[in-house]
């Protein structure tokens, strides 16, 4: 306290000065309309400086939970594509009996893995969450893989980038379907193999998942034909396909979770034992 005592007896001509400033600054202010109003101009150019950068720094930590929603969003206006019958109509039997075939799980990839021949991807969410093996995975692009292996809280997933992948899809203007395989060359390119020659091809045209897949809803995308290779011994094409997605690259997935997919999967299963 003694030591405040003696700045202000040490400082007092310069205190006092100060005082006066700031009372004749008021006075001017307060009796003069012009000056008044540059005053709270210039405050409110201050302070609307200072509410700016607080908001974009609340905007800038809030868009996780914004990206969050979005997903959210998305794979509910995805399920209710999925589960359309005709895209231009409501769905009648599914809406009132709250059934849905297809159902979308949101998730995020944390880990992935594009530089080897088997690669897999490493999602946020389990069994838990009604993640199970054979499940499709896509992203707002188009499809990413099928889930391997679940924990209670994670689940790996064998990315269209693994030898081992092989997905139905077909050629979106003429329904000739093959097999999608990978030939773990490029990350931006995948193959479908077994098209017949009597289709037809041409460089740009639209490779979608196929009708005869329990795992993908059909018409989902995958790429554009980048390259069309003919099978001498064979009358089939080879086509290379330009991945829509860039799989190197990968956020929010959606997890597609189809009610009649065990069924199927099992009933073909039983035919094949019985066949042996």
């Amino acid at each position: 306290m003694q030591q405040i005592f003696n700045f202000i007896l040490k400082n007092s001509n310069r205190l006092l000065f100060l005082l006066l400033l700031v009372v004749s600054l008021s006075l001017t202010i307060q009796s003069h309309s012009y000056h008044k109003s540059k005053v709270i101009s210039s405050a409110n150019f201050f302070t609307g400086g200072i509410y700016e950068k607080v908001n974009n720094i609340n905007e800038y930590f809030g868009l996780r939970a914004q990206n969050e929603e979005l997903a959210k969003e998305n794979a509910r206006l995805k399920s209710l594509l999925f589960n359309l019958k005709d895209t231009t109509k409501l769905p009648e039997i599914d809406t009132i009996k709250g059934v849905k075939k297809t159902d979308i799980i949101v998730s995020k990839v944390i880990h992935n893995s594009y530089s080897v021949f088997e690669n897999y991807l490493t999602i946020n969410n389990g069994s838990s969450s009604g993640i199970k093996p054979n499940m499709g995975v896509i992203n707002s692009a188009g499809i990413v893989g099928i889930v391997d292996k679940t924990s209670k809280n994670y689940a790996t997933v064998i990315s269209i980038l693994n030898v081992k992948s092989q997905i139905n899809a077909k050629i979106k203007k003429s329904n000739h379907f093959g097999s999608l395989i990978w030939n773990g060359k490029s990350t931006g390119f995948v193959q479908l193999i077994d098209v017949p020659r009597l289709a037809s091809v041409r460089k740009g045209d639209t490779i979608v998942t196929g009708d005869q897949s329990v795992i993908f809803p059909p018409n989902i995308g995958i790429g554009t034909i980048e390259n069309v290779y003919t099978e001498e011994e064979t009358n089939y094409y080879t086509l290379n396909i330009r991945l829509f997605n860039d799989m190197t690259n990968l956020g929010h997935v959606y997890v597609l979770k189809n009610k009649d997919a065990e069924e199927i999967l099992n009933l073909e299963k039983q035919s094949k034992k019985d066949e042996q």
